[in-house]
């Protein structure tokens, strides 16, 4: 295997840390700053500094050698008419097919797979009913919408190439330094209380092993990455603070928290995500429900 990575950060930093780097070849990275970049470098990776914006020196090199392609880097704003840039998607707004899409599409013949880090947010509203893969996508935030149409491009990408592309949708991340502990330690923890409103989640460590294993069986097609357990936000927050000791905050109504409108708009989906079809392709759960999740990251509570 010989990876390329668009959009280095919290779920692609720790794909590449699960990889056997015996067996695997990092051909680079992407990153938006240089400063990021120069963190990057003193581990050993080759970083190259890509925002979207323009093409970047070194990628369409590392792109020709890559046999795997994984995409972390979220769609943004259309490029204006009249923008002068190139590729068949030149207006698109996913930031890698804008500039890259010639590249990955009839460039180099290495290319095996490509993998799509997505959103279980595309589902939309499902007033908390069970959504699979096969269900219908309802997006309703401007973010979701774009996301939809990145995954549909990136999948006629993978039909035009003859390559396998997996979307992989992803609900809740948490992991190390990125937890209900972390909040809960600052004083920023919330109980927010909407009647019947559940999430799914997903540990970083399992974003990590499902992509795996679809790279190396190169899989496509779309797959939701999540766990076994869609619950309510203020029952994990209570069993964190219970793990630990901890005064777990006052239970607020929803109706009336002061909120930003992004952490409303989530509250406006509700659904259930299953994840039986990537356990069918084999893959294994580290942490199937946020308990043994929080289990292992209980540290982030404990360090000073």
């Amino acid at each position: 295997m010989h990876l390329f990575v668009f959009g280095y950060g919290y779920s692609a930093a720790h794909f590449v840390d699960s990889l056997d780097k015996q067996r695997v070849t990092v051909e680079a990275v992407t990153v938006r700053s240089r400063d990021k970049a120069s963190s990057i470098a003193a581990h050993g990776l080759k970083p190259l500094v890509f925002n979207g914006e323009r093409p970047a020196d070194g990628v369409a090199g590392a792109l020709f050698r890559a046999t795997h392609l994984l995409v972390s880097a979220p769609p943004g704003h259309k490029a204006p008419k009249g923008a002068s840039v190139g590729g068949a998607n030149a207006r698109s707004g996913d930031p890698v097919l804008r500039w890259y899409f010639d590249e990955i599409a009839h460039g180099s013949r290495n290319l095996q797979w490509i993998g799509y880090l997505s959103t279980v947010g595309v589902y939309g509203d499902h007033e908390g009913e069970w959504v699979d893969e096969e269900s219908e996508v309802k997006p309703r935030s401007e973010r979701s919408k774009a996301r939809v149409e990145a995954e549909k491009a990136w999948m006629k990408l993978g039909e035009t190439r003859r390559i396998p592309v997996a979307i992989i949708r992803l609900s809740g991340i948490y992991g190390l330094g990125r937890n209900s502990f972390v909040s809960l330690k600052n004083g920023t923890a919330k109980r927010l209380v909407k009647p019947g409103q559940v999430f799914n989640r997903i540990h970083v460590e399992d974003i990590a092993g499902a992509t795996k294993l679809l790279a190396e069986k190169r899989l496509g097609g779309i797959f939701n990455v999540t766990d076994d357990e869609p619950a309510p936000p203020q029952d994990v927050v209570l069993h964190a603070a219970e793990m630990v000791g901890a005064a777990p905050p006052d239970e607020s109504d929803f109706a009336t928290a002061e909120l930003s409108p992004m952490a409303r708009s989530f509250y406006g989906e509700n659904k259930r995500v299953s994840n039986k079809k990537i356990r069918q392709a084999g893959y294994d759960f580290r942490y199937p429900t946020y308990r043994e999740g929080l289990e292992s990251v209980k540290g982030d509570y404990e360090e000073k």
